[in-house]
């Protein structure tokens, strides 16, 4: 799930771009193309359109990214649990290794 947040994140970021390099900063843009006033999307509407779709794509970034963050912090609890329960038979095997009796020499040499 991670991944595919990630994926999805960047093929946002790419349209944003797209977006962002489509709009004329003079108001022009993929808006100047449109001279006549009796088209279905007229000027206005397109930049309209425009900027609607390049706060959506925004938005979409922000919450994927707050997705991903939280998909972060579940797989991290998952993998301390893992390396918990892997690690922690051996670490007191070897604590109880340590901790073993030493023989006393001096009963055995009597």
């Amino acid at each position: 799930m991670y991944i595919f947040l990630t994926v999805l994140i960047v093929i946002a970021a790419i349209l944003l771009t797209l977006l962002v390099l489509v709009q004329n900063s003079k108001g022009g843009g993929l808006a100047a193309g449109f001279n006549s006033g009796n088209q279905v999307m007229g000027v206005r509407k397109t930049t309209d359109f425009l900027e609607k779709a390049t706060w959506t794509l925004i938005a979409l970034i922000v919450l994927f990214s707050i997705f991903a963050v939280g998909m972060s912090k579940h797989l991290g609890e998952e993998a301390s649990a893992v390396e918990q329960s892997v690690v922690a038979p051996s670490a007191q095997q070897a604590l109880d290794e340590v901790a073993a009796p030493v023989p006393d020499f001096n009963e055995e040499a009597e």
